[in-house]
């Protein structure tokens, strides 16, 4: 197999450009991203979609998606913090991703997102399909105690299938793969919003052995997003350090995020969505997350790539929140608005 390099190629699909015009980094030169805090990396990967491809564009489309000046500057009116320079922010490009090698790229991109987590510094990734969930969260996890991370999923679909088209990588199997490998323990796997007509009554039977806990957005609806999302955290952190977050992007219907490759009608709103990760990456130790499936052929007017990027933003500006909180607490509920200014 060719080695694929690691070093910053900029946007494989566009002009070299950063997310929002953060920093630019190299991770191959650990000393070019010293003292970082978040290193964004895009893998334009879409080789393992199983309808329609266009996830490889996400990374261009979500680094570019803003109306403000690309200035590396994002102030948060909702939480009082600039997480752009609040945090240490940079971004490594892409990874070289040939759609037609899956485990070629998929070996690269591990190796990219285990050097940035091993720095001691999270990583963010920009999809792609959700296939490079197996790199991503195996990469974050290999850093840290082998056993000791959570997963939290959000999607429509629960991306557990075993063979698909004579295949054992897609981005409809990930999750059983990551399960299998150890990365990640079946009973602290959450998933959150899943819906529609898959997986098979044989690929339930699975998930359930391996005692992962699925919320049907029936549940959801039923019992409310928060009660879910407070039950959940109480799972993911028992027995467990830290906890990677992982974000497809059709968890929301398809009226809020079109731009995607497999949509599921009665999803998540945008809304929930973003409350969602803000209470995450406030009231958790997120070590590593990605943000998978946005597929800019299919995205009227930017929506997806918006969305997209402000899910980006609401995840780190709720971690520079923790960060001020904990050195001078009390810390705040998420769920409230910060009324006191500070």
């Amino acid at each position: 197999m060719m080695a694929m390099t690691l070093s910053r190629y900029g946007s494989m699909f566009g002009p070299d450009i950063t997310f929002l015009g953060v920093d630019g980094c190299d991770v191959n030169a650990p000393d070019s991203f010293h003292g970082a805090d978040v290193v964004i990396i895009g893998a334009p990967f879409d080789g393992g979609t199983t309808n329609r491809p266009g996830a490889r564009f996400g990374p261009q489309a979500l680094r570019r998606a803003c109306y403000q000046e690309h200035n590396g500057s994002r102030p948060s009116l909702a939480l009082r913090m600039d997480a752009l320079r609040d945090l240490r922010v940079f971004d490594a490009g892409d990874v070289e991703c040939y759609s037609g090698d899956i485990e070629g790229s998929l070996e690269a991109i591990e190796q990219a997102v285990h050097r940035i987590a091993a720095s001691g510094v999270m990583p963010l990734v920009l999809g792609g399909d959700h296939t490079i969930a197996l790199s991503d969260a195996r990469g974050v996890a290999r850093a840290h105690t082998p056993g000791r991370t959570s997963m939290i999923h959000f999607d429509a679909h629960a991306d557990t299938g075993d063979i698909a088209f004579g295949h054992l990588y897609g981005h409809g199997q990930p999750m059983r793969r990551l399960i299998e490998s150890g990365a990640i323990r079946g009973d602290r796997f959450l998933q959150i919003g899943l819906r529609g007509y898959w997986p098979e009554p044989a690929t339930l039977d699975w998930m359930a052995a391996q005692q992962m806990r699925s919320y049907e957005m029936t549940e959801v609806v039923a019992r409310g997003l928060d009660e879910v999302l407070t039950e959940s955290f109480q799972v993911a952190l028992d027995e467990c350090d830290q906890i990677f977050l992982s974000v497809d992007i059709d968890v929301c219907d398809p009226g809020h995020a079109p731009g995607t490759g497999t949509p599921e009608p009665g999803g998540l709103t945008a809304r929930q969505l973003l409350d969602a990760v803000r209470r995450i990456c406030y009231e958790l130790p997120v070590a590593g997350m990605e943000l998978v499936e946005v597929a800019p052929p299919y995205d009227h007017a930017d929506i997806t790539a918006y969305l997209g990027n402000r899910v980006v933003l609401e995840a780190l500006s709720a971690i520079a929140r923790r960060r001020k909180d904990e050195q001078g607490g009390p810390l705040w509920d998420p769920r409230q608005p910060l009324l006191d200014g500070r």
